[in-house]
């Protein structure tokens, strides 16, 4: 029956919920362990996805007003077409984030309501499902039997949900949380760019946005390499040289256009 939940993958891999069952006579029904290391999961994502939206800021807007600073250095035409850049990159954000998480949702909660139909027409081999695929996460038959009966009579959609989807179903994502963090995200990390570009004098705004800008890719680069725990010199390297590389490109191309006079 496992096959038939739809949009949502079976995670076969070990997990916390089955590899620390509940042993005998305690209270099956105690998650708070795995619920507080899911909540921790989801909380260190949305970290991750708010310093990705900054670094997007970041370099979308930075070519955009290095891009237009090739052509021209006049400070009202460098703030439109940043603000420009900020509202349409955000809101774009955003609605891609709303969307993504909305379409994320319904597959979740059509695959929740599957398995409750399931558990009510057919709660024993529900039971039986519930404690093969603990058997496949390397439980013993009569222990894997044991914990599905335990987990099953204090919450069976939550132990199918948690060992079979690997969803928590209190944990679902709100897409307009989703959608208000991506636009603040971008948000935050647009106006550095833009305030580095209009701010100083025109003879210093190019290297002041381009130190600023670097500065704040190699923080970006830094933070989501250590929330990764992968390797912080290479993030930051990669993520500064890739600014490095759309200022250069959008500068070149504004200084070219400047030069003819479009």
């Amino acid at each position: 029956m496992s096959d038939d939940k739809p949009g949502v993958p079976r995670h076969d891999g070990p997990r916390d919920e089955a590899a620390s069952p509940a042993p005998a006579g305690s209270d099956a029904g105690s998650h708070a362990e795995p619920h507080e290391g899911g909540a921790l999961g989801n909380r260190l994502n949305r970290l991750r996805a708010a310093v990705l939206g900054a670094n997007d800021g970041v370099v979308s807007t930075a070519g955009l007003v290095v891009g237009v600073a090739g052509a021209t250095d006049a400070r009202g035409t460098l703030l439109t077409a940043g603000l420009a850049g900020l509202l349409a990159g955000s809101l774009s954000m955003a609605a891609g984030e709303y969307v993504s998480v909305s379409t994320q949702r319904d597959s979740e909660q059509a695959a929740l309501a599957l398995e409750r139909k399931e558990l009510v027409a057919a709660p024993q081999a529900e039971l039986d499902e519930l404690t093969e695929l603990l058997e496949g996460k390397g439980l013993t038959t009569g222990l894997a039997r044991e914990v599905a009966e335990q987990l099953t009579e204090h919450d069976a959609l939550r132990a199918h949900a948690e060992v079979e989807l690997g969803i928590d179903p209190d944990e679902l994502t709100s897409p307009w949380q989703a959608a208000g963090a991506s636009f603040l995200a971008f948000t935050a990390g647009a106006l550095l760019p833009l305030l580095a570009i209009v701010l100083p004098p025109p003879g210093v705004r190019l290297p002041v946005t381009v130190v600023a800008v670097l500065a704040a890719l190699a923080l970006c680069g830094w933070g989501s390499a250590r929330m990764g725990r992968a390797g912080v010199w290479r993030a930051v390297l990669r993520n500064a040289g890739g600014g490095v590389v759309a200022m250069g490109v959008t500068y070149g191309a504004g200084s070219l256009l400047g030069a003819v006079g479009v």
